[in-house]
């Protein structure tokens, strides 16, 4: 009985093996197969030399002060006039909402939906007591190394540069676009947007403009980051998440030191049990939706381990999941994050205090919701004296744009006939963008660019020594290039009718 019991496991588990195996291997890449590009004369030194430039205004933007550096936003614009003389001949020009810039390139197909690149002006601050950890000054644009070195030559200029510089090309070369070109350039994509990228929408959607595709920052072309991953991975962000920070305030009667309350009834014993909790206690997570058809997509081109792993998550999930869970990047990508930023309390070492105060913030998963979040947070204080106070510039996640469209698949193709060697998938753009505040006039908002990045740049994202390659730069230029031109030559898709 015990020896046919032994047989039965075995059988069980060769069956479950060879499933496993057969999963694996009918599991074909969905790479497509795309010619090379025809190749484009790209003047690096001279794009570089623009961007450069670029850097030197000091645009930093801000929530409360409309005008903070308004002079050197319009220096900008000035220098940009004069850079790129042929898009300013040839495109119209609006400032929107004070210092925004919205392009428009007329296309000869009116009844062609039109597309808009994005790209924003404004860049964020120098951290205090950062400044002598530059290898270059932060705004003087230098040039070095084979890199363009300063605030913004990663974020956002590099992209801003480059897309004028293939309009400039394509002006130069004849080139008439098929559909209206809008290029949106905000002045407070870094502050959320909101005198920005949101009035342009408004004004757009009042304009009874319907966008076929729009392609903004976003996620990169990545080296080395995604383990089991040989190739470069180009991650085109179709969501990105949500974004709630909830202030929790809990008030105590303040006191001396030397007459302590019970046990966990002082303000400060209050909100360290909550945070706790809140940190302890996070949102679940899970392999679902856009982290589910990223794995699904690049696991065929996974090597070892990896690729069983994710071409049979319904047996390996858990395993996977664990793993993502350690590492803060991918763990990020399944989960709505619960981030402790801000504890105030206090002001004397020998009084208890009277309140204490704390900001958590969240990043919310696609499907999750800012009511949602709410309540979660107010479970985890457990206590009917918290004040809790969501702050403005919150969002819910994105809509998930479909990779099943003519818009995805432009963008794909253009990858792949550009980076040949490239895996491209979708992914989830965990920060906030100014693309966000279109949803309402396009269905297909895509966030891309082809920065490449190993694991030692991410910290250049917002951090020290930001800069890019002055070759990776051209490509940059190389992709708008293409990828206007395949527009172009694209099937058309019919633009709906005004309201």
């Amino acid at each position: 009985m015990i020896k046919r019991a032994l047989w039965l496991v075995l059988g069980l588990v060769l069956l479950l093996v060879a499933a496993v195996a057969v999963n694996t291997l009918r599991q074909g890449s969905r790479q497509l197969d795309v010619p090379p590009a025809p190749p484009i004369a790209i003047d690096e030194k001279g794009v570089a030399d623009k961007l450069s430039g670029a850097i030197r205004f000091k645009t930093v933007s801000s929530y409360d002060d409309a005008q903070l550096n308004a002079d050197e936003f319009r220096k900008l614009h000035a220098y940009l006039e004069q850079r790129f003389p042929k898009v300013h001949a040839t495109l119209k020009r609006e400032t929107v909402g004070g210092l925004s810039l919205l392009y428009t390139w007329q296309g000869t197909d009116p009844n062609a939906a039109p597309i808009m690149l994005m790209a924003h002006q404004d860049v964020v601050p120098i951290a205090p007591g950062t400044e002598a950890t530059w290898k270059a000054d932060p705004f003087a644009g230098e040039l070095k190394d084979g890199f363009v070195w300063g605030r913004g030559a990663w974020d956002d200029k590099g992209n801003l540069i480059a897309q004028l510089e293939a309009m400039e090309m394509l002006v130069a070369s004849g080139f008439k676009p098929r559909q209206t070109i809008y290029l949106a350039a905000g002045a407070d994509e870094e502050v959320g947007g909101m005198r920005g990228a949101v009035e342009i929408a408004k004004l757009l959607q009042s304009r009874g403009v319907k966008l076929d595709f729009i392609i903004d920052e976003g996620l990169l072309i990545t080296e080395g980051i995604m383990p089991g991953m040989a190739k470069p991975a180009a991650l085109i962000g179709i969501a990105e998440k949500g974004y709630l920070s909830v202030v929790m305030k809990v008030p105590a009667t303040p006191g001396h030191s030397s007459m302590p309350p019970p046990k966990g009834s002082s303000a400060i014993g209050m909100m360290s049990a909550a945070l706790r909790r809140l940190d302890d206690e996070q949102l679940p997570a899970g392999i679902r939706g856009v982290a589910r058809e990223m794995f699904e997509t690049v696991a065929p081109e996974m090597t070892g381990f990896g690729r069983v792993a994710l071409s049979n998550l319904w047996l390996f999930g858990p395993l996977v999941q664990s793993q993502l869970e350690k590492s803060a990047s991918t763990n990020a990508m399944i989960r709505t994050t619960t981030a402790l930023t801000i504890v105030n309390a206090g002001n004397k070492d020998n009084v208890i205090p009277g309140v204490a105060e704390a900001t958590v913030n969240f990043r919310l998963l696609p499907g999750d919701t800012r009511e949602g979040v709410m309540q979660h947070v107010k479970s985890k204080a457990a206590n009917d004296r918290f004040e809790l106070i969501a702050l403005p510039f919150s969002s819910e996640p994105s809509p998930i744009s479909p990779t099943q469209s003519t818009s995805y698949e432009l963008i794909n193709r253009t990858v792949r006939s550009l980076f040949p060697d490239t895996v491209v998938a979708p992914g989830l753009m965990v920060g906030a963008t100014d693309s966000r505040h279109f949803t309402a006039i396009s269905d297909h908002i895509y966030r891309f660019s082809p920065v490449r990045a190993k694991p030692e740049d991410l910290p250049r994202f917002h951090g020290t020594n930001e800069r890019i390659s002055t070759g990776n730069l051209a490509e940059l230029v190389r992709f708008y290039n293409q990828l206007l031109r395949d527009a172009a030559a694209a099937p058309a898709t019919t633009s709906s009718p005004s309201p």
